[in-house]
């Protein structure tokens, strides 16, 4: 299986890998290369994304896609919860190379848009369709989710951030090794 690359210049996004960095939910980096993969219907998808949210002023910033089997291991040893977590004997569609987390970014101003709560933040406040946010925040979360939608994505009911290719189950788990190089440790 090949993985397509997500970067600029052939993706105009923003990437901020957060399990490539201490700024996740285990306070260190799970990744040790920060690079974005995706599945190549997946990676289509992501296109119409960028090309639907472009003409609205929004640029998509990406914090995970691709997560090799061993880093779903990895998470799940810190967190099992499977509210938040894909158990990794089922596999995570990040784990099949068909799902992204990401947000909007403003384009003008270069901020994030408010969704009311941080990434992989594991409290019902993340749900879609929470209304004890702050109404800029749900619409905000509205607009992601007409975007994604629009580009054929699937969303996941408890992250805001979280969209998968639908029927993903049918994609295989993979493995660190299908990247030439790797994004996780060598061991």
């Amino acid at each position: 299986m090949t993985l397509v690359a997500i970067a600029p210049p052939d993706y105009p996004v923003e990437l901020d890998l957060a399990y490539a960095t201490a700024r996740n939910f285990t306070g260190k980096p799970v990744y040790a290369r920060a690079a974005a993969y995706l599945h190549p219907i997946a990676a289509r998808n992501l296109r119409r994304a960028i090309d639907l949210a472009a003409p609205l002023g929004y640029t998509l910033k990406i914090f995970d896609a691709f997560r090799p089997s061993e880093a779903q291991w990895a998470l799940w040893r810190i967190r099992p919860d499977p509210d938040f977590l894909a158990d990794p004997r089922r596999g995570s569609p990040h784990s099949r190379g068909v799902a992204v987390d990401l947000t909007l970014v403003d384009t003008k101003t270069g901020r994030e848009l408010d969704m009311g709560t941080e990434f992989d933040a594991f409290t019902p406040l993340s749900y879609h369709g929470d209304t004890e946010i702050g109404v800029e925040a749900q619409r905000n979360r509205h607009i992601l989710l007409g975007i994604m939608s629009a580009a054929g994505w699937d969303f996941y009911m408890r992250e805001w951030w979280h969209y998968q290719l639908f029927d993903s189950k049918r994609y295989p788990v993979l493995s660190d090794s299908v990247l030439r190089t790797g994004l996780m440790a060598a061991e």
